[in-house]
């Protein structure tokens, strides 16, 4: 089966218990729910559901800001 957008969200869920929901368009950059340390584990948790590495090129905020933009530009392939 295929990796989405709901792996990611347990994912950082787990790491913030305080919370109980995550809607997948919430920019988790600019609400800080995932910060900067957290970030690089998000690259490498991402990295393992597509079983490959992402080239530094493809490693932009942007590109992780919702749970629907890391499924569109990362599990989707």
């Amino acid at each position: 089966m295929a990796a989405s957008w709901t792996d990611v969200r347990s994912w950082i869920l787990e790491r913030n218990p305080e919370l109980t929901e995550l809607d997948p368009e919430t920019d988790i950059i600019e609400k800080r729910i995932v910060d900067s340390l957290q970030f690089v584990e998000l690259v490498l948790y991402v990295e393992e559901l597509r079983g490959t590495m992402l080239q530094s090129n493809e490693v932009g905020l942007d590109s992780f800001r919702t749970l629907k933009a890391i499924e569109k530009n990362f599990l989707h392939q």
